[in-house]
């Protein structure tokens, strides 16, 4: 016989059995030093009811023999006491009463129940069963769920009698007998003889009934019910919970919700009502009604319609993007003309740091809207979109609901951020739920999952954004109005440095205008050696950097004002990270300058060729991904078929090898823009001709030698720019592209359009 020692606390005819849950208020301070020490040691308390109910403090002659290991699930402080939810873990029989460390101590045995018999308790047990749902479904208590019960074993039928001395019994003395009692099949019977008796008193109980109710009218009766719900959660512990209620209750009656959502909440609180305190069931129908009654349903904030004042408010927080405010001023013009107008999904798509998230809340700023955000990123339930319906346990409503709850309006500016990354699994596709949130036919009937009710995003103006537009699923792409946001240039990046990110960082440093100061030539040059980015947060980092170097030299050596310099730069940030214009510095034979777009920007990729004796084998490096695998195939095709075209003897590829290397190996590459760089670069290295190391060039190329047209042009351009190319080979059917070029890159780069690879390889072969 083993014995275990556990933290004791008296209860006043509070029992709990194993496997349920009760709330008890602790106010008497044995009983709170008890709960305390329990809590701080991570231990499981004994829970034993004490006999006469009188007593203020009972000794180890005042209480029961027969306890319940319980384990403490969650401790609210009420100020003079605490409000404490017990779970029962099994029976226990006290041996030895003793304090330790100013707390009240047990060593018990735990014991098992009785379960020998156990044919008698398979037959008493399915009886027993359905006497049990008879009794709660008369009572609108929960029954015991038999869907799926296979066989009516020993646990099930021990879990049943439990849970019906927990809830039914309300005798102390005949509740710690069903505790005491091991035997499963005795408490079974017992459980039976109780229905019984409860069953005849019930027929008298309904024929008085039904005499008082002929006498009640029917005005006064939902009071007297109220009444006596009321009274009897208060005699049972549980009147905290009333006055929330009631709360919520109010304000359904006194605001202006739609009147299905009216319905749904009566009928929750008439469920509500009819359910024991102990009910772990009114936890959910509180929480569910908390949410129904908070979502707004009719909440809106008006609108800035001075369409100046919105210009104005986008042109001081962002510098450039012309195009995305031309379009909010759009959409206000047309809503103030209208006076309706369903909100537009915009998507605005850039590599990352060129100001997608930012600009969504200068819009909220702009329209004098309350601005929430969600991200996509990693996402891969559907229920993280359309929320858990209420029978799983922890169920929340979807990030939507979530994020309009959060808004508390029904107009706000919604950021859906990283629309691009989403995944899918067994779990359902997060893309397809996302349809009916970005489609305005559908979306003023928005489901949720736990909400129940339809919700309406109509008057939400919801803005996504992306890094990679070819990620975006393509059902998605049919809903959104797609806004590409292209690297920054030099220029700009200068003017939203001296506008926005030194004044920002100085302000986060604690630092005013005259004690420290950053020329332009300064900007320019850590701009053009520290980063390398389409957008501009590595620079706000570097220029924060410095402000906080700054304040370091203001308070340790008391200078009154810092001058960033050239050598203060390197001294700070140390050496130059990149090389201003990298591109090859000589005529180069077999290596070409190619431009790619990445998922932050353009970049320029110059490719490698060489070959050497061999078989013929094509050896490609430098993680290219299947795309440029296969143009470096059909390349290689393309030169072979017109071999004798460049002077090159057929048996060539027969006796040597080809080998191409795009340096940079560790980073992925992929996209068909890289067929005319490949093929120049190959025919250059066969026939030693060098190429211009000004010229970059970007196109595909298809086994005929055509040059078909590419995206991302503006992108490249810019890289190209940044490297110092002065000519770049682009495909004819790009020409319609180069309107959207900033003026400063058409003035310093010449484009020539192709339409056929071999003007490219005369175009860039040194003549």
């Amino acid at each position: 016989m083993e014995f275990i020692d556990y933290p004791l606390l008296c209860t006043r005819g509070a029992i709990v059995f194993p496997l349920q849950e009760i709330a008890i208020e602790v106010g008497r301070d044995d009983s709170v030093r008890a709960v305390n020490y329990a809590l701080e040691n991570v231990l499981d308390m004994v829970l034993v009811s004490q006999i006469d109910l009188s007593i203020d403090s009972p000794k180890a002659e005042d209480l029961y023999t027969y306890g319940t290991l319980c384990r403490i699930k969650s401790s609210r402080n009420r100020g003079d006491h605490l409000k404490v939810v017990f779970a029962g873990v099994s029976r226990v029989r006290i041996n030895n009463h003793y304090v330790k460390d100013n707390v009240k101590h047990v060593s018990v045995e735990v014991l098992n129940e009785d379960i020998s018999d156990e044919l008698s308790i398979k037959v008493i047990c399915k009886k027993a069963l359905t006497e049990f749902n008879v009794v709660a479904q008369k009572y609108g208590r929960p029954g015991f769920p038999i869907g799926g019960v296979v066989e009516f074993d020993a646990q099930l039928a021990s879990s049943l009698v439990d849970t019906f001395a927990q809830v039914y019994i309300q005798n102390i003395e005949e509740k710690q007998k069903y505790l005491e009692e091991l035997s499963v099949k005795n408490r079974l019977e017992m459980m039976l003889e109780y229905i019984s008796k409860e069953k005849q008193m019930d027929a008298i109980e309904r024929e008085i009934n039904e005499k008082v109710k002929e006498k009640i009218e029917e005005g006064q009766k939902d009071y007297y019910l109220r009444e006596k719900l009321r009274a009897i959660k208060e005699e049972l512990g549980d009147s905290s919970g009333g006055s929330d209620i009631d709360d919520l209750k109010e304000k359904l009656e006194n605001n202006p919700y739609p009147e299905n959502v009216k319905a749904k909440a009566r009928e929750e609180f008439k469920h509500y009502e009819m359910l024991p305190p102990s009910s772990g069931e009114t936890g959910v129908i509180r929480s569910y009604l908390e949410w129904l009654l908070n979502v707004p349903w009719w909440q809106k904030s008006k609108d800035n319609d001075d369409l100046n004042l919105v210009q104005k408010i986008l042109d001081e927080d962002h510098y450039g993007l012309e195009k995305v405010k031309e379009r909010i001023l759009e959409y206000l013009a047309v809503k103030q003309m209208t006076n309706s107008l369903k909100s537009p999904i915009i998507c605005l798509v850039g590599p990352p740091g060129v100001g997608k998230t930012s600009l969504a809340k200068s819009v909220a700023r702009a329209l004098d809207r309350k601005f929430v955000k969600i991200s996509l990123g990693g996402v891969k339930d559907e229920a993280e979109i359309r929320g858990h319906r209420r029978t799983y346990l922890g169920s929340l409503p979807g990030r939507i609901i979530q994020g309009m709850k959060k808004a508390a309006t029904l107009n706000p500016v919604f950021l859906i951020d990283e629309i691009d990354k989403m995944g899918a699994d067994y779990k359902g596709d997060p893309s397809s739920a996302m349809l009916e949130v970005l489609d305005p036919e559908q979306n003023n009937q928005f489901s949720d999952h736990y909400l129940e009710e339809p919700y309406d995003l109509s008057d939400v103006l919801f803005i996504a954004t992306a890094n990679y537009m070819e990620n975006i699923p393509a059902a998605l792409i049919d809903r959104l109005e797609i806004i590409n946001l292209s690297s920054y240039t030099e220029v700009e990046k200068l003017m939203i440095a001296k506008n926005h990110l030194i004044k920002k960082q100085r302000e986060i440093n604690g630092l005013n205008e005259k004690q420290i100061s950053i020329d332009d030539d300064i900007i320019y040059y850590l701009i053009r050696h520290y980063t390398r980015e389409a957008g501009v947060r590595q620079l706000e980092r570097i220029i924060g950097a410095l402000c906080r170097k700054s304040v370091l030299e203001v308070l340790k050596n008391n200078k009154r004002s810092i001058k960033i310099t050239k050598p203060i730069v390197k001294k700070w940030l140390g050496n130059e990270k990149f090389d201003y214009g990298q591109k090859e510095k000589t005529n180069q034979i077999g290596v070409v300058t190619g431009l790619a777009y990445t998922q932050f920007g353009g970049d320029i990729l110059p490719v490698e060729v060489n070959y050497f004796e061999g078989k013929g084998k094509l050896i490609v490096t430098g993680q290219l991904g299947d795309v440029m695998k296969e143009s470096t195939e059909i390349a290689l095709d393309y030169i072979k078929a017109n071999a004798k075209k460049y002077g090159i003897a057929i048996k060539f590829f027969e006796e040597h090898d080809i080998h191409i290397h795009v340096p940079e190996g560790a980073v992925p590459k992929d996209g068909p823009s890289a067929g005319v760089t490949l093929t120049t670069a190959i025919v250059s290295a066969i026939t030693k001709t060098p190429v211009n190391s000004n010229i970059a060039m970007t196109g595909e190329v298809t086994l005929r030698g055509n040059v078909l047209p590419i995206g991302g042009l503006k992108e490249k351009s810019l890289a190209a720019h940044r490297s110092g190319i002065k000519k770049i080979i682009i495909p004819k059917g790009n020409v319609k592209d180069l309107d959207e070029l900033p003026s400063v890159v058409k003035e310093s780069i010449e484009f020539v359009p192709c339409d056929k690879v071999d003007n490219v390889i005369k175009e860039a072969f040194v003549k």
